[in-house]
Protein backbone atom coordinates (compact mmCIF):
# COMPACT_ATOMS: atom_id res chain seq x y z
CA UNK A 1 0.00 0.00 0.00
CA UNK A 2 1.23 3.88 -1.18
CA UNK A 3 1.20 6.34 1.23
CA UNK A 4 1.92 8.99 -1.02
CA UNK A 5 0.02 11.91 0.26
CA UNK A 6 0.15 15.60 1.51
CA UNK A 7 -0.40 17.18 4.88
CA UNK A 8 -0.09 20.65 5.26
CA UNK A 9 -1.10 20.95 8.38
CA UNK A 10 2.31 21.03 11.52
CA UNK A 11 2.08 17.66 13.09
CA UNK A 12 -0.42 17.98 15.78
CA UNK A 13 -0.99 21.43 15.41
CA UNK A 14 -3.81 23.12 13.74
CA UNK A 15 -1.57 25.76 12.19
CA UNK A 16 -0.64 25.38 8.39
CA UNK A 17 3.00 24.34 6.66
CA UNK A 18 2.36 27.73 4.50
CA UNK A 19 1.78 29.83 8.03
CA UNK A 20 4.90 28.76 9.37
CA UNK A 21 7.26 29.19 6.24
CA UNK A 22 6.80 25.41 5.90
CA UNK A 23 8.30 24.92 8.85
CA UNK A 24 7.91 21.71 11.18
CA UNK A 25 9.89 19.82 13.68
CA UNK A 26 12.41 21.41 16.18
CA UNK A 27 12.28 25.02 13.65
CA UNK A 28 9.13 25.15 14.20
CA UNK A 29 9.93 24.57 18.16
CA UNK A 30 12.23 27.03 17.98
CA UNK A 31 10.11 29.69 16.02
CA UNK A 32 7.70 29.48 18.36
CA UNK A 33 9.83 29.80 21.80
CA UNK A 34 12.10 32.81 19.47
CA UNK A 35 10.68 35.09 22.08
CA UNK A 36 10.75 33.25 25.55
CA UNK A 37 11.25 30.22 27.22
CA UNK A 38 8.07 29.35 27.88
CA UNK A 39 4.85 29.37 26.64
CA UNK A 40 0.99 29.53 28.41
CA UNK A 41 -2.01 27.41 28.20
CA UNK A 42 -3.82 29.48 25.64
CA UNK A 43 -1.01 29.36 22.93
CA UNK A 44 -1.14 25.68 23.54
CA UNK A 45 -4.46 26.10 22.64
CA UNK A 46 -3.75 28.32 19.83
CA UNK A 47 -0.96 26.39 18.32
CA UNK A 48 -2.64 22.75 18.66
CA UNK A 49 -6.76 23.67 19.04
CA UNK A 50 -6.39 21.59 22.50
CA UNK A 51 -8.90 23.47 25.22
CA UNK A 52 -7.49 24.11 28.27
CA UNK A 53 -10.01 21.53 29.91
CA UNK A 54 -8.42 18.52 27.99
CA UNK A 55 -4.81 19.70 28.86
CA UNK A 56 -5.65 19.57 32.74
CA UNK A 57 -7.29 16.41 32.08
CA UNK A 58 -3.93 14.96 30.90
CA UNK A 59 -1.66 16.47 33.56
CA UNK A 60 -3.92 15.13 36.07
CA UNK A 61 -3.54 11.36 34.91
CA UNK A 62 0.32 12.00 34.07
CA UNK A 63 0.14 12.02 30.74
CA UNK A 64 1.87 15.15 30.64
CA UNK A 65 4.35 17.37 33.24
CA UNK A 66 2.89 19.69 35.15
CA UNK A 67 3.64 23.46 34.14
CA UNK A 68 6.31 25.58 35.17
CA UNK A 69 4.75 29.14 36.81
CA UNK A 70 2.19 28.57 34.10
CA UNK A 71 4.79 28.12 31.46
CA UNK A 72 5.19 25.25 29.23
CA UNK A 73 8.55 24.35 27.59
CA UNK A 74 9.79 23.33 24.76
CA UNK A 75 9.96 19.52 25.78
CA UNK A 76 6.41 19.90 26.87
CA UNK A 77 4.79 21.61 24.41
CA UNK A 78 6.46 18.68 22.11
CA UNK A 79 5.21 16.25 24.11
CA UNK A 80 1.31 17.42 23.67
CA UNK A 81 1.81 17.79 20.24
CA UNK A 82 2.61 14.26 19.73
CA UNK A 83 -0.28 13.11 22.04
CA UNK A 84 -2.25 15.89 19.56
CA UNK A 85 -1.54 14.03 16.68
CA UNK A 86 -2.30 10.81 17.36
CA UNK A 87 -4.94 10.95 19.38
CA UNK A 88 -7.92 10.69 16.79
CA UNK A 89 -6.32 7.04 15.76
CA UNK A 90 -5.66 5.43 19.29
CA UNK A 91 -6.70 5.53 22.92
CA UNK A 92 -5.03 7.96 24.79
CA UNK A 93 -3.70 5.63 27.48
CA UNK A 94 -2.11 3.14 24.49
CA UNK A 95 -0.62 6.90 23.41
CA UNK A 96 0.70 7.40 26.79
CA UNK A 97 2.25 3.94 26.69
CA UNK A 98 3.94 4.54 23.40
CA UNK A 99 5.58 7.57 25.03
CA UNK A 100 6.67 6.08 28.14
CA UNK A 101 7.86 3.39 26.91
CA UNK A 102 10.14 5.45 24.80
CA UNK A 103 10.90 8.07 27.77
CA UNK A 104 9.72 6.47 31.19
CA UNK A 105 7.97 8.41 33.83
CA UNK A 106 6.66 11.85 32.50
CA UNK A 107 7.64 13.65 35.68
CA UNK A 108 11.36 12.46 35.47
CA UNK A 109 13.41 13.26 32.74
CA UNK A 110 16.53 10.99 34.61
CA UNK A 111 15.12 7.80 32.14
CA UNK A 112 14.51 9.53 29.11
CA UNK A 113 16.05 8.19 25.93
CA UNK A 114 15.75 11.21 24.14
CA UNK A 115 14.55 15.04 24.74
CA UNK A 116 10.51 15.42 23.29
CA UNK A 117 11.48 17.86 21.04
CA UNK A 118 14.20 15.73 19.78
CA UNK A 119 11.78 13.12 19.52
CA UNK A 120 8.90 15.41 17.71
CA UNK A 121 11.93 16.77 15.37
CA UNK A 122 12.45 13.31 14.23
CA UNK A 123 8.71 12.26 13.72
CA UNK A 124 8.49 15.44 11.40
CA UNK A 125 11.64 14.54 9.79
CA UNK A 126 10.61 11.27 9.02
CA UNK A 127 6.86 12.62 8.09
CA UNK A 128 8.71 15.10 5.80
CA UNK A 129 10.93 12.21 4.04
CA UNK A 130 7.41 10.51 3.35
CA UNK A 131 5.48 13.22 2.01
CA UNK A 132 8.64 13.84 -0.90
CA UNK A 133 8.85 10.62 -1.61
CA UNK A 134 7.44 9.62 -5.00
CA UNK A 135 6.18 6.54 -3.75
CA UNK A 136 6.51 4.78 -0.38
CA UNK A 137 4.82 1.63 0.75
CA UNK A 138 4.43 0.72 4.64
CA UNK A 139 7.16 -1.32 4.37
CA UNK A 140 9.32 1.24 3.82
CA UNK A 141 8.11 3.25 6.91
CA UNK A 142 11.21 1.53 9.51
CA UNK A 143 13.91 1.74 6.62
CA UNK A 144 12.98 5.69 6.87
CA UNK A 145 12.95 5.61 10.50
CA UNK A 146 16.27 4.03 10.69
CA UNK A 147 18.24 6.52 8.22
CA UNK A 148 15.89 9.83 9.78
CA UNK A 149 17.60 8.30 13.27
CA UNK A 150 20.90 7.27 12.56
CA UNK A 151 22.69 10.43 14.14
CA UNK A 152 20.80 9.44 17.55
CA UNK A 153 22.89 8.36 20.21
CA UNK A 154 22.02 5.77 22.53
CA UNK A 155 22.15 6.37 26.39
CA UNK A 156 22.17 2.26 26.52
CA UNK A 157 21.91 -0.47 24.16
CA UNK A 158 18.75 -1.53 23.21
CA UNK A 159 17.10 2.08 22.90
CA UNK A 160 17.60 2.87 19.37
CA UNK A 161 15.87 -0.07 18.48
CA UNK A 162 13.23 0.79 21.12
CA UNK A 163 13.23 4.73 19.40
CA UNK A 164 12.84 3.19 16.11
CA UNK A 165 9.79 0.50 17.02
CA UNK A 166 8.14 3.43 18.89
CA UNK A 167 8.43 6.37 15.73
CA UNK A 168 7.25 3.08 13.14
CA UNK A 169 3.82 2.94 15.50
CA UNK A 170 3.48 7.08 15.02
CA UNK A 171 4.62 7.37 12.13
CA UNK A 172 2.12 4.76 11.13
CA UNK A 173 -0.61 5.95 13.53
CA UNK A 174 -0.37 9.80 12.22
CA UNK A 175 -1.11 8.44 8.47
CA UNK A 176 -3.71 6.93 9.19
CA UNK A 177 -4.98 10.03 11.30
CA UNK A 178 -4.30 11.94 8.49
CA UNK A 179 -6.88 9.76 5.88
CA UNK A 180 -9.17 9.54 8.43
CA UNK A 181 -9.40 13.41 8.58
CA UNK A 182 -9.23 13.00 4.52
CA UNK A 183 -12.38 10.79 4.49
CA UNK A 184 -14.46 13.01 6.70
CA UNK A 185 -13.56 15.79 4.62
CA UNK A 186 -15.26 13.74 1.99
CA UNK A 187 -17.98 12.84 3.59
CA UNK A 188 -18.48 16.80 4.83
CA UNK A 189 -18.80 17.14 1.08
CA UNK A 190 -21.42 15.10 0.48
CA UNK A 191 -23.28 16.27 3.59
CA UNK A 192 -23.11 19.93 2.28
CA UNK A 193 -24.71 19.01 -1.33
Amino acid sequence: MNLQFYDDLIPGTKLRRSEMDGLTGMDFLKKVFFISNGVMLTQIRDISGIDSSTLQNWTKRGWVASSHQKRYNMDQVAHILIINMLRSCMQLDRIAFLIQYVNGSVSDTSDDIIRDSVLYDYICRILNRMMESKSCALSDVYAVVENVTSDYVEPFAGAEDRLNRALEVIVVTYYAAVIKRHAEGLLDRILSE
